[in-house]
Order: C-alpha cells, then sequence, then structure tokens
C-alpha cells in the first residue's frame, strides 16, 4: 500500500459553530472519498533530517485566523505542522457558499438544465480552490488535484465555523 498518503483525518472545530446538515454531510463525502484515495507526501527537510514515512494522520484547525494541519505517522509519532493564512481561501471559500446555497435551492425547484448549469460552476470553484491549496501546500506538502478538492471541501466546512 502506498505510504504518500493520509490514513485518517480529524477536523478540529472546538470552538467554531456547529455546522449546518448539508455541511456536515458535505463534510462526511469528503472525509469518506478523502481516506479512500488520496496523494499526500512530505518533501525532504532542509536540515537533512529524514521525513518519518506514512501513511499520515492529519488533523485540520482553524487557530489564530490560520488553517493548521498538524501531521503525524499512523502510529502517532509527531511528524510537524504547518500554519497557512486564510487570506487567500477567503474570496474562493465565500463563493463557494454562495453557488452552493443556489445549487441546494436549485435542486428543489428548477429543471434539470439549470441545476446542471450552476453545478458546473460549483466545480469550477470548488477546483479554483483546490488550485490555491496546491499552491499554499507547495515546498511543505504535494497533493494530487483530487486530494485537493477534498481538502479544500475539509477548509469550507472550518471557515464556515471560523
Amino acid at each position: 500500500m502506498n505510504s504518500n498518503r493520509i490514513c485518517q483525518i480529524e477536523i478540529d472545530d472546538r470552538n467554531l459553530a456547529p455546522p449546518t446538515p448539508e455541511i456536515e454531510q458535505e463534510r462526511k463525502v469528503a472525509i469518506f472519498d478523502l481516506l479512500e484515495d488520496n496523494s499526500f507526501a512530505l518533501p525532504a527537510r532542509h536540515d537533512d533530517e529524514p521525513v518519518p514515512d506514512g501513511p499520515y494522520r492529519l488533523t485540520l484547525a482553524i487557530r489564530n485566523r490560520r488553517l493548521v494541519f498538524e501531521i503525524t505517522t499512523e502510529t502517532k509519532k509527531e511528524v510537524g505542522e504547518f500554519h497557512l493564512s486564510l487570506g487567500p481561501f477567503r474570496q474562493v471559500v465565500k463563493d463557494y457558499f454562495q453557488i452552493c446555497e443556489s445549487y441546494f435551492s436549485a435542486v428543489k425547484t428548477m429543471p434539470p438544465s439549470q441545476i446542471e448549469a450552476i453545478d458546473m460552476a460549483r466545480r469550477g470553484i470548488h477546483n479554483e480552490g483546490a488550485r490555491v491549496l496546491q499552491e499554499r501546500l507547495e515546498g511543505k506538502a504535494d497533493i494530487d488535484i483530487d486530494t485537493a478538492r477534498r481538502l479544500f471541501t475539509l477548509i469550507c466546512v472550518l471557515h464556515f465555523g471560523g
């Protein structure tokens, strides 16, 4: 089995508003999909200290207005953590929530062609969020686009409460 992967993910949402049922469902689906198939590799450290092999456990949190990635090995040995500014995510998260609201409303009343158009726009914004995440993780973790998309969904869940 590939060691460059996430084997467990936790969302530390203490002190955040409880998610809506729709957001909670998105979270469950993203976690399930992420654990089924992901790519998460840590680059060599600058001090030439070896990076512990994965698979990795990942905890995502928002602390002090920063997105925190805490990484341990499968056996809970600390690997490290990194903090990302939320600033670069704010607009794309806002856009994503707005389009999701439109999508959830459309599903109830609009014809399939209009729902499909909104869903295409939603996927486009989601892809943009994943691209921003990959850029922000450059030099910290290497992830593929599908992993980035699923992690972006989880960042949105955290952002919702943060």
